[in-house]
């Protein structure tokens, strides 16, 4: 018996049935050991994380090893990318597998699991390494930073080395709109009878640095005018090629806009139809497909009578790139509707329209401009544009039709509507009316979820397989809210993006991009995982002793940091607190008022309030008793708890001197 390891447990049936009896197939349900949760389980100068079995990754282990150690030969086929080939060196290591063999397959059908396990290999451990510094750098920023700046701003704070970046720009968005200052500007537009419009060219009538007509006098004037003569009459044709197939990133984008999905949600509903065996891989940064899929895709086009151009398409990939294996798309092309669930059909359909789409031929347009000239005023030209178009061949909109994905590859435009007739020129014209345009800038857009992606892609900050996550982390953490379908920072978001802006290198876009080049880099074996590791460790060292000298204050007692201390009130008004404490507590147990975000007055110690006669009803301890807990001024109580907390928890609120219970 030969074994075969997935990572998820919905490819298990699937792929077993490709196999036949002398296989067994199982899964590791994702990653089976990570870092310590309770420290940060790194350090230098190796900087090899120390790796312990997750509480699901126990149990799979013991199975695995099981089943293991009576199998002739174990395949490792977890996903093709870096955070499966790390998973696989897991299973290797952890399992103590000597020969293991490694296979990676894009889709989930015979003929690609066949041909994966003709062609075994060794783990990969350069990309192993990559992954497991992305993972390190993540919790070398995170365990660093985040108690300083927990320490400085109060409450449980988080920073993140993608997590951060992504705040900022959403908070630096909010800030633009909040300094926005409108600008009110004027045009004209002329109509005639027959339907069509001319637009007012206002450029050579704008001031040096001027980018509208400010002069709203001027605009009514143009806006009079009837008598016209026909400059100029072009006739040409434009072409408008199909979008490329879907990225991980594209796919996420196109599914907010047109169907409204987050991220997250695409995700979910993309791994569930490529473990049915209905897509390729998700995790892909390649818009292009394969030759296979190519000429299986271009045969279908023509058994359909759409035409396909001469040589097929390919597409030029964005800057950093991994590009590991082809685009999403349709396992089997000429199925027109796969998935369990609407959500899920929603899904492949758009992944596969975009696909038939992409091998098509542009959409054709016939386009007329016409230039015309008024009369003259203050002895200077008054020129005006209509601009039209028709269609004259669908191209690959016969496919995608008016495509709600919003890729700005053929967006409507207003000279669709706009019937031009065919003018000669020196022909004079008459208007049948005009009028005065009266408009007002507009400040950017809030971010939508796909939108930040966009950006995120665009900076270079993250990769494929993050985006949801940081997005994830983000609203979370409520860093960020949703206010129909916008992102908008909160307090706190705010808070964060202020305190470590300017003073850390990995809030900083360029240097993150930097990271993401650095990770790559190890993946290709041109940089050495360890060097990269200490350049960062030294950075975020330096960047701290500075936050702490610019930013920290110190205990009078001991002379410890200053940690600030706050917690909200509970539903019941009860629990909320806001001080200044020593770090070095219980050593030190010095404390001191809030005074407007900064350490004020230091508190007198409070006397242990003695135990009541009332016995806690909701303890165990059938000797615990209440105790009133009272504090007067700023983040002020008055309840009653148990004797025995943190063990028991339970509080009430106080009924003139007695607990309410």
């Amino acid at each position: 018996m030969k074994l075969l390891i997935v990572e998820s447990p919905g490819k298990v049936k699937k792929i077993q049935t490709f196999l036949g009896p002398d296989w067994k197939v199982m899964a590791s349900v994702g990653h089976v050991r990570d870092l310590p949760t309770k420290e940060m389980g790194v350090a230098p100068p190796a900087f090899r994380p120390a790796y312990v079995a997750t509480a699901r990754g126990k149990e799979v282990l013991a199975r695995l090893k099981t089943a293991a150690k009576s199998a002739e030969a174990v395949y490792l086929a977890t996903d093709p990318d870096r955070e499966g080939e790390a998973i696989a060196w897991h299973l290797e290591d952890a399992l103590k597998l000597k020969n293991a063999k490694r296979i990676t397959f894009t889709e989930i059908t015979e003929k690609a699991v066949q041909a994966a396990l003709k062609h075994p290999r060794r783990v990969d451990k350069a990309l192993v390494a990559a992954q497991e510094g992305r993972r390190v750098l993540d919790r070398l920023v995170g365990y660093l930073v985040s108690p300083a700046l927990s320490r400085v701003n109060g409450g449980k704070l988080s920073a993140g080395r993608v997590q951060s970046p992504a705040l900022r720009r959403v908070v630096e968005r909010e800030r633009e709109i909040r300094n926005f200052r409108v600008t009110e500007h004027y045009g004209a537009e002329l109509s005639f009878s027959d339907g069509w419009k001319a637009t007012w060219m206002t450029k050579s009538w704008l001031e040096p640095g001027q980018e509208y007509c400010l002069n709203k006098d001027l605009a009514a004037r143009v806006a009079q005018q009837r008598k016209l003569a026909v400059l100029d009459c072009q006739e040409t044709e434009s072409r408008v090629a199909p979008p490329a197939p879907f990225t991980t990133s594209s796919l996420q984008q196109a599914a907010s806009n047109a169907l409204k999905f987050a991220p997250k949600l695409t995700m979910q509903l993309a791994q569930r139809l490529y473990e049915a065996g209905h897509i390729t891989y998700m995790r892909t940064d390649s818009p292009n497909l394969s030759q296979d899929a190519i000429d299986e895709i271009r045969a279908y086009c023509a058994s359909k009578g759409w035409s396909t151009p001469t040589k097929p398409r390919t597409w030029k990939s964005k800057a950093g790139a991994q590009e590991a294996h082809e685009a999403i798309r349709p396992t089997h092309i000429e199925v027109e509707e796969a998935g369990e669930t609407d959500n899920e059909k929603y899904i492949y359909q758009l992944i596969r329209l975009r696909t038939l789409a992409s091998q098509l031929e542009d959409v054709l347009y016939a386009v007329r401009i016409v230039q015309l000239q008024g009369e003259q005023i203050d002895a200077k030209d008054v020129l005006f544009e209509a601009k039209g178009r028709t269609m004259l061949s669908p191209g690959w909109k016969q496919v995608m039709g008016n495509d709600q994905s919003g890729d700005g590859q053929d967006a409507a435009a207003p000279d669709s509507k706009n019937p031009v007739p065919q003018l000669k020129p020196g022909a004079g014209l008459i208007a049948a009316s005009g009028r005065l345009l009266s408009k007002k800038t507009t400040p950017p857009a809030r971010y939508t979820e796909a939108t930040l992606i966009q950006e995120l892609e665009r900076l270079g900050i993250g990769r494929p397989s993050t985006y949801a996550a940081i997005l994830d982390n983000i609203m979370i953490r409520e860093y960020v809210s949703i206010e129909k379908r916008f992102l908008v920072p909160t307090h706190t978001g705010e808070t964060i993006i202020d305190a470590l802006n300017t003073r850390f290198s990995f809030v900083e876009y360029d240097f993150t991009k930097h990271l993401e080049d650095e990770l790559d880099h190890i993946a290709e074996g041109k940089a050495a995982y360890q060097d990269v590791m200490q350049c960062v460790q030294a950075q975020l060292e330096k960047e701290l002793k500075s936050f702490a000298a610019a930013t920290g204050y110190t205990c009078s007692e001991c002379g410890q940091p200053l940690r600030h201390m706050i917690k909200k009130p509970g539903k019941d008004g009860m629990g909320g607190y806001n001080f200044w404490g020593c770090s070095a507590y219980p050593t030190c147990s010095a404390t001191f008022a809030n005074d407007y975000g900064q350490p004020g007055s230091k508190q007198e110690r409070r006397e242990k309030p003695p135990l009541s006669n009332h016995p806690c009803p909701e303890c165990e301890n059938k000797d615990a008793k209440l105790i009133h807990r009272v504090k007067s001024g700023e983040g002020g109580y008055n309840f009653w708890g148990c004797s025995t907390y943190p063990k028991c928890k339970a509080t009430f609120k106080d009924n003139e001197g007695t607990p309410a219970c």
